[in-house]
């Protein structure tokens, strides 16, 4: 079955406000077997409402549309319906009691003429309930392709995917397709490197894809497997989760939604190691990372944002003269205050970043992005410069992710 989505509003055209609907109906539908096929996004605007629906009802056996539904002046989406499919706009008794018996339970809500706006339907439709709010849906056939209307409104438009939308297509699909998908998830190397690493794994002729997604600083690999059974797709699936582990090899730091922060954390836990950190560039960025996770203080011992000289000498014990000599973002200042902080905590490892993230302070030597990472820990103190690009904010989040990313190489190698 060939199925489109619809979002309508201007505020997503505007960039006011982020589409998360489209993402969640495609994953639902993923999830049975079936594919997004196009996804259009329009304005508030009945002429463009008509001209996506008709584009899209020509080449697909099913649309969804969410957005546009509501009471006010610019919510037009019933009345393009209509026209895009030549029927006439009533009211819908049905729906007119739902408004009202929605209205009634909102509180500071008054029931209007204009809530009769919301049970105005296209005649030969059914309705889609709608437990959550106001508006119901509505479904109809047009040229042999169904097409559903739902509400915007994120929380309602999943319902009423799920109790009635998915349920209508799923008797409707006259074959199944099971796909099973694998997401792994990686930080170090570029979306090229990581191309090159994974070629020849993806076998789309088999049924076999691989995507590669970044978001910054990380990146996700994603494959899927589609088949006739679960069987078939977990036999074509399985091998290549482990060829791709076998070539990104310490690259990969989880898989699904396991965020690095749980991998760091959990690897501290289950070495019985403690932490503390002596932050300077990263502002406390990376102590927040780690505290983020619940039970953290079964590792974490404590952290310092020491900015100024006087900071690091006084919190950490950074000599006087090796900050007159090398300055506070050197190699030898960060493993100065990766041991002071290890010793004035106690703990079992000392993290310490220190350098400039700008968009002021850089020279020639040490330009803006220049960041110097160390940590202290009983079988030694090691540290490293690194060189980041893109603004401030880039800065402090790539140095942070570098340290933890540090951390957990490290501990995979300690029993």
């Amino acid at each position: 079955m060939k199925i489109s989505t619809l979002s309508i509003g201007d505020e997503l055209i505007c960039g006011q406000l982020t589409d998360t609907n489209a993402g969640t109906i495609a994953s639902v539908l993923l999830a049975e077997g079936l594919r997004i096929q196009r996804h259009l996004t329009v304005g508030d605007n009945e002429s463009d409402i008509i001209g996506a629906l008709s584009d899209l009802g020509r080449v697909s056996d099913a649309v969804i549309v969410t957005g546009g539904l509501g009471p006010t002046a610019d919510d037009m989406t019933s009345r393009a319906a209509a026209r895009a499919t030549g029927r006439r706009l009533v009211i819908n008794d049905e729906a007119r009691n739902h408004v009202r018996l929605m209205s009634s339970k909102l509180e500071n809500l008054i029931f209007c003429p204009l809530s009769d706006k919301q049970s105005m339907i296209p005649t030969k439709s059914a309705l889609i309930p709608n437990p959550g709010g106001t508006a119901c849906g509505f479904h109809l056939m047009h040229n042999g392709c169904f097409m559903f209307f739902m509400p915007g409104v994120p929380s309602e438009m999943i319902v009423m995917l799920r109790n009635t939308v998915m349920p209508f297509i799923m008797e409707r699909v006259p074959h199944k397709r099971v796909i099973r998908t694998a997401s792994l998830n990686l930080f170090g190397p570029c979306e090229a490197e990581i191309d090159e690493l994974l070629l020849g794994i993806a076998s789309p002729e088999r049924g076999l894809t691989l995507g590669i997604c970044v978001t910054f600083p990380w990146m996700r690999v994603t494959l899927r497997a589609e088949a006739d059974n679960n069987d078939a797709a977990t036999d074509l699936l399985l091998p290549a989760v482990r060829s791709v582990r076998d070539r990104l090899k310490e690259y990969c730091f989880s898989s699904g939604d396991i965020s690095m922060d749980d991998v760091v954390s959990e690897l501290f836990r289950d070495r019985c190691l403690t932490i503390s950190l002596a932050e300077s560039c990263s502002g406390g960025l990376i102590a927040k990372r780690l505290t983020d996770i619940p039970g953290s203080s079964a590792y974490f011992c404590e952290g310092t944002v020491t900015y100024s000289n006087v900071a690091k000498t006084r919190l950490l014990g950074v000599p006087v003269e090796l900050l007159n000599s090398f300055g506070a973002v050197s190699s030898e200042c960060a493993s100065a205050m990766a041991k002071g902080i290890r010793l004035v905590s106690g703990s079992d490892i000392g993290l310490a970043v220190t350098g400039i993230a700008g968009p002021d302070g850089g020279s020639e030597d040490k330009p803006v992005g220049t960041v110097f990472i160390s940590f202290a820990a009983p079988d030694g103190c090691w540290t490293k410069r690194f060189q980041f690009n893109g603004n401030r904010n880039d800065i402090r989040t790539l140095t942070a992710w570098t340290a933890l990313d540090w951390m957990r190489r490290y501990l995979l190698k300690r029993e």
